[in-house]
């Protein structure tokens, strides 16, 4: 079995082969390729993702290149990681919005239109590129805003599955709250990506979550940083990410007077190269768990297994095409819930009817994703100030004006039509 890892200088990297080499009863890969056009990365990846593997008695065979189609011919499914403009480009999405008083993030708000227009068209050669030399492969994206990359890849009709770690995170964190192994936990998680609620929580059948909020709540709204009583009167756990909305301007005020993820991420980054450049080293460093993605390797792992063996269904969250999933939304939407997965792809679990609260923002961000997706195929400043106000984070129009002019001219070099 080969895989291919575009993105493959990420410093997220080791994490994915620490889950190769202990899961490799679930997926067993005889051959991994890292692929990156950064060299000086992949020189210091390379060898220790080795290292890695010979440590934990894994068999084998990890290779690195620059060469994309030489990568990807043959492989049995590719992994997407990467970042189009590096931590420089994420820099200036957490910044400028911030000018207008509106969040800067990468994944949503101005910020994530900004990366989305970047990143689409980048993905879109990489998976013409699959389809051409391997159109069997199977394309687990995790390269955000993994909603709109998804939708991109699938509306272009590749076979692809969008992938986050959120979900998983949460798992492990209920679990541990109550007691019982992970596997022991199966969530209701419903939304779109970075934008999801966990609606019930299924222990030995039973559904915990209220037990989880009235024994456990202070616990977890501390880690979300939002509010006890928020929580108690939504009666689900949002994802950290809804904090961006929840308490848009709470965020804006802290994001103005402390260092910003993308400078924390950079110095993490130096920090995680230079310990990846000891000989020495034949593990994951500790440090790694601070640069985010916990427990991607596990998800990742899991999804290409029940992809490509023919071993039954395993229930797993994804992003896939909505087709009826959640009713007010359009079939072309994509979705992030709990699905069947198979070597033939996804299939969706039914959901229970939802809360207008949710079903409301949902509905409001598709539109806006839709309007996203249509700037990063098509572009033109119309196209993005369309997207900027239908934002919820955005809304008015003299913010999204300036936001497009900002947007633009920080990002000129990524945008053929600008």
């Amino acid at each position: 079995m080969k895989l291919t890892v575009v993105g493959g200088g990420s410093t997220y990297t080791p994490e994915l082969i620490d889950g190769f080499a202990r899961l490799r009863d679930v997926l067993p890969v005889t051959e991994l390729v890292l692929t990156d056009p950064a060299t000086d990365r992949l020189d210091l990846i390379g060898p220790l993702s080795r290292r890695i593997f010979a440590r934990m008695g894994h068999p084998g065979r990890i290779t690195t290149t620059t060469d994309l189609d030489a990568a990807v011919e043959g492989a049995d499914a590719v992994l997407l990681q990467l970042r189009v403009g590096g931590q420089a480009a994420r820099l200036q999405d957490e910044t400028w919005p911030l000018e207008c008083g509106c969040v800067g993030q990468e994944t949503t708000g101005a910020g994530g239109l900004a990366k989305a227009l970047r990143t689409v068209p980048v993905v879109l050669d990489i998976a013409d590129r699959v389809r051409r030399t391997n159109p069997d492969a199977w394309i687990i994206d995790f390269t955000n805003p993994v909603g709109i990359v998804t939708r991109a890849l699938l509306r272009e009709g590749h076979k692809a599955l969008g992938l986050c770690n959120v979900a998983i995170g949460l798992q492990r964190k209920f679990a541990a709250l109550l007691n019982v192994a992970p596997s022991e936990v199966h969530l209701d998680h419903v939304g779109l990506n970075h934008l999801t609620w966990e609606t019930a929580v299924h222990v030995d059948g039973e559904d915990v979550l209220p037990r989880l909020l009235s024994d456990h709540g202070e616990t977890i709204a501390a880690d979300l940083r939002l509010p006890l009583p928020l929580l108690a009167t939504l009666g689900v756990v949002p994802s950290y990410y809804l904090r961006y909305f929840y308490a848009h301007d709470e965020v804006v005020a802290e994001m103005r007077t402390k260092p910003s993820r993308a400078a924390e991420v950079a110095r993490m980054e130096k920090e995680l190269l230079t310990l990846y450049a000891d000989p020495a080293l034949d593990e994951k460093p500790a440090l790694l768990a601070e640069r985010g993605g916990a427990y991607y390797s596990e998800a990742a792992v899991d999804l290409a297994a029940a992809l490509l063996r023919d071993a039954g269904s395993r229930h797993q969250v994804v992003n896939t095409l909505n087709n009826g999933t959640l009713p007010f939304l359009p079939d072309d939407a994509v979705v992030e819930v709990p699905a069947a997965v198979t070597t033939k792809g996804a299939a969706p679990l039914p959901v229970q009817r939802l809360d207008p609260l949710l079903t409301g923002l949902m509905a409001n961000v598709t539109a806006y994703e839709d309007l996203a997706l249509e700037a990063a195929l098509h572009g033109g400043r119309d196209r993005v100030f369309r997207a900027l106000l239908a934002h919820p984070l955005i809304g008015q129009y003299a913010y999204a004006d300036r936001l497009t002019d900002d947007l633009i001219a920080h990002n000129r070099e990524h945008l053929t039509w600008a």
